[in-house]
């Protein structure tokens, strides 16, 4: 059976359970069980490089496409203990203004984190900041579908992980990536990493915008005539 190897680009299939309860899958009957809206699809990865845990990314190597497999992790492992200094309590009149109505239970993203609300009581809501998976016992279900060589595909699911978006982009000779102006920085900061990971340094155009008052002025002129 084929195998696959460190930078193998692969398709893989999972589901993710934390202390026995799902929390995490690609098939369609599981998505739609955590999340009626959305859509399930394998995940693209490449070995390796970081984009998924990394006990997990380890576990790949070797692996034969096709095989179902599974995997145990501990929290140290996989998304860290519990810790107590974590968990903070911050004054009510602070979600005030951002017209948010903190609820025991509830979560929200806050400082780029998913948080929880642990107790709102007295002006005062206790907001837990560990990872919403620390302290439990993780398990994955999975399989390597395929080796991906498709290289749209690669450089879509590299996207993905590293800009948390796909921009517009067209593979040549280097990855061509159209955007605004302040995409420049960013695109450039990275070409190093799409070079070493799927073989093409990024290279960043600006997007052309119509000027908004040569717009104006033009929609003034009057027609021409013969």
């Amino acid at each position: 059976m084929e195998t696959v190897k460190q930078n193998d680009f692969i398709e893989l299939e999972f589901s993710g359970f934390a202390n026995g309860e799902l929390f995490d899958s690609t098939k369609e009957e599981e998505v739609k069980r955590l999340n009626p809206k959305a859509e399930a699809k394998p995940m693209v990865i490449c070995i390796g490089q970081g984009m998924i845990l990394p006990a997990f990314d380890k576990e790949l190597v070797g692996k034969e496409i096709g095989k179902e497999y599974s995997l145990d992790l501990s929290p140290k492992d996989s998304f860290g203990e519990r810790r107590k200094e974590l968990i903070k309590t911050i004054p009510s009149k602070f979600f005030d203004g951002k017209k948010i109505q903190p609820q025991a239970g509830m979560t929200l993203a806050l400082d780029n984190r998913i948080v929880k609300v642990l107790n709102v009581s007295g002006g005062r809501v206790m907001i837990d900041f560990n990872n919403l998976l620390a302290g439990k016992d993780i398990k994955y279900n999975y399989k390597i579908s395929k080796i991906v060589t498709d290289e749209n595909t690669k450089v879509t699911a590299l996207f993905e992980v590293v800009f948390r978006f796909v921009p517009k982009f067209e593979i040549k000779d280097k990855i061509v990536v159209t955007g605004p102006k302040f995409m420049e920085t960013y695109v450039k900061s990275f070409s190093e990493k799409f070079k070493e990971i799927v073989g093409k340094e990024l290279e960043f155009v600006e997007e052309k915008t119509e000027n908004k008052e040569e717009k104006k002025e033009d929609s003034k002129e009057e027609p021409k005539t013969e």
